[in-house]
């Protein structure tokens, strides 16, 4: 297995986190210890958790950060639908932001069913 940065998950997991970076510039200040800060760590910890999976030693644990990457994945899509409901995010950057979040949770999921077939017992 190569490094974690040629994983497309984890490129397109930096894209999502560079795209919330650059559209949490401009929410309100009172928002910068408060939703900004929040999308922006939910947004760092997906590929941050596909990093340290893929430098695990076993499937289980890689397993387990994909897990928590989709956690926080979808802690970041109900942080964009919160900021969108505020009007902080204009609707075009909302659809922009959820779906790469989309095609990521694809990604994670199908690299989770193809990890889950290594596994003995099949049943985890």
């Amino acid at each position: 297995m190569g490094s974690f940065r040629e994983l497309q998950m984890w490129q397109l997991g930096i894209e999502l986190t560079d795209a919330v970076y650059d559209l949490t510039a401009s929410f309100p200040k009172q928002e910068l210890f408060g939703l900004s800060s929040q999308m922006q760590r939910a947004a760092v910890s997906v590929p941050a958790n596909i990093a340290e999976g893929h430098g695990r030693s076993s499937t289980k644990d890689f397993l387990r950060h994909l897990s928590y990457a989709r956690g926080s994945l979808a802690e970041l899509q109900t942080l964009v639908e919160i900021a969108s409901r505020r009007q902080y995010l204009p609707g075009v950057e909302v659809k922009f932001l959820l779906g790469k979040c989309q095609k990521l949770d694809k990604m994670l999921r199908a690299t989770q069913n193809s990890l889950r077939k290594k596994l003995p017992g099949k049943d985890q």
